[in-house]
């Protein structure tokens, strides 16, 4: 950005992925921030949140790292799902546009981070500063202070990226984490062995014989690496098991007598909580700090770095002027409505996995029963809905569109179609000035219009007709003669017009109060 950031940098709370994101992100609109974590130092330890979701990876990308987690990260394409040893169904993930990335790589949390501070060492905006425990924070209408210590620093707003284990800071806040804790623990280990076949997909089994009565999810990840989780019970103890050789059974039981070697091992039990409240005044939470779901279906990392794109646009541009301060509350609105769908979708998955009461129980029995010869009954299956892009339709920020209507909850693998509140479809385009580039690279330069019409806006236009030479991006919006799409900096779609005279009170809506050129110029 070539004007200064007109108040004090922006704090950030906890230096992993998604407080590293909202750093990064900020620095890309210019903001600098203080990024502030507890620990002394990094502890590459264990392979922790693996799945990295293709939308996620694009997020990534925008600061320089989609494609070398992509490129170090393992892809895979089908997840197949068991009950016992008979395979139910398995099923790919569709495409909208022509993607650049996979639909998921895995790659443990801690190399993700790496690549992350490497990013963060090179970005002069972002102030990394280890050994800083938070433990007290007061606002006011200019700023945010937060002690460490004997220390207190100023910021003029605070992103908390802290983790689970913030009560106190969320009590500060006047902040509630409502929600339940599941009983069941669940062991993870990395092992490193030769297994043929097995690196392309992800496998779930209900009730194999390894494992009987409950659940077992195995994902590939690099260097030959396949995380196991084994659904254990609540008194399962993990150094009696490694101390008997059960462990060892454990593991050859899936395997077979193949050599392997364990290279983390850990023993974790899950929760399903929201914050009440993701903003309060200046202040905003994000990821495990604001949001725990169960692990089945990736989406709490991945929800987390959707959390720091939204938090980190809408602080630039309130804090440059270019909105309202009020536009902040639409952090929660939005964030918050992707939390409590992270939540149902997770919910319904645990309550088929780990059913509550009986008749639940004999439910999700006679399912898997029926699941291997009767369709219907496969459809009910839940392993787990794998993490997908929140859709924004009923943002306050979203100008609806009844041409559009939003369909709900496509299937799984699927997408909703392209329209407003939904995520831009990914394709290559080729725009006068630049060259080469990719739809959602433009759109996450600032505010776009995508039009097949001639119109002039305070944003940056371009025609479809000249940028889309091969068709492939008006083909995945299936954008109609006359239309106006109005793209937001986070590269969802935030209104489809057939009326000029529309754009301005969309780009209204779209920041809370519309001000002036808002969209970059300078290449990343």
């Amino acid at each position: 950005m070539s004007e200064p950031w007109p108040l004090e940098p922006v704090l950030v709370l906890g230096a992993g992925p998604v407080g590293q994101t909202t750093a990064l992100l900020l620095a890309r609109w210019g903001v600098p921030s203080i990024l502030l974590d507890r620990r002394p130092a990094r502890d590459p330890v264990g392979s922790k949140a693996i799945c990295q979701q293709r939308d996620v990876l694009d997020i990534w990308e925008a600061v320089g790292a989609g494609h070398r987690i992509a490129a170090e990260g393992l892809t895979w394409t089908t997840a197949r799902t068991f009950h016992g040893e008979t395979e139910l169904f398995s099923y790919s993930f569709a495409e909208s546009g022509a993607p650049v990335f996979p639909p998921f790589v895995n790659l443990s949390q801690a190399r993700t981070e790496e690549i992350l501070d490497e990013r963060i060492a090179a970005e002069p905006l972002v102030d990394l500063r280890w050994d800083h425990e938070v433990t007290g924070i007061t606002q006011d209408t200019t700023g945010v202070t937060v002690r460490a210590g004997d220390r207190e620093l100023r910021g003029s707003y605070l992103v908390v990226c802290a983790g689970a284990r913030c009560e106190e800071l969320r009590r500060q806040l006047g902040v509630r984490f409502d929600g339940q804790s599941f009983d069941d623990r669940f062991l993870i280990c990395d092992i490193r062995a030769d297994l043929p076949g097995w690196a392309g997909e992800r496998r779930f089994y209900f009730d194999p014989a390894w494992n009987p009565g409950r659940q077992v999810l195995i994902h590939p990840c690099p260097g030959s690496v396949f995380r196991i989780d084994w659904q254990v019970p609540a008194d399962y103890d993990l150094d009696a098991e490694v101390a008997s050789g059960a462990l060892d059974t454990r593991i050859r039981r899936i395997i077979g007598d193949r050599d392997h070697r364990i290279v983390w091992k850990s023993v974790y039990r899950f929760h399903s909580r929201v914050a009440d409240r993701m903003r309060r005044g200046r202040v905003l939470l994000a990821g495990d700090a604001a949001h725990l779901v169960s692990p089945f279906g990736a989406r709490g990392l991945n929800s987390g770095v959707g959390d720091a794109e939204n938090a980190a646009w809408k602080i630039a541009y309130a804090g440059r002027g270019w909105a309202p301060e009020e536009l902040l509350e639409t952090y929660h609105d939005e964030r918050h409505a992707a939390a409590r769908e992270n939540i149902e979708v997770t919910t319904a998955t645990m309550d088929f996995l780990v059913p509550p009461d009986e008749a639940l129980a004999r439910r999700r029995n006679e399912v898997l029963a029926r699941a291997a010869t009767d369709p219907v009954a496969r459809a009910s299956v839940d392993s787990g809905r794998l993490a997908e892009p929140f859709w924004y339709v009923d943002s306050p920020l979203t100008t609806t569109d009844p041409r559009r209507p939003f369909a709900g909850r496509p299937p799984r693998g699927q997408v909703p179609p392209a329209g407003p509140g939904v995520l831009l479809p990914d394709a290559p385009v080729v725009v006068p000035g630049i060259g080469p580039t990719r739809s959602r690279a433009l759109a996450r330069d600032g505010f776009l219009v995508l039009t097949t019409i001639g119109v002039s806006a305070p944003v940056r236009v371009l025609r479809l007709d000249e940028i889309d030479p091969d068709g492939a991006l008006t083909t995945a919006l299936g954008a109609r003669p006359g239309e106006m799409w109005l793209v937001r900096p986070d590269a969802h779609v935030a209104a489809v017009l057939t009326d000029p005279a529309d754009l301005g009170a969309a780009l209204d809506r779209a920041v809370g109060r519309y001000s002036g050129p808002v969209f970059r110029t300078e290449p990343v």
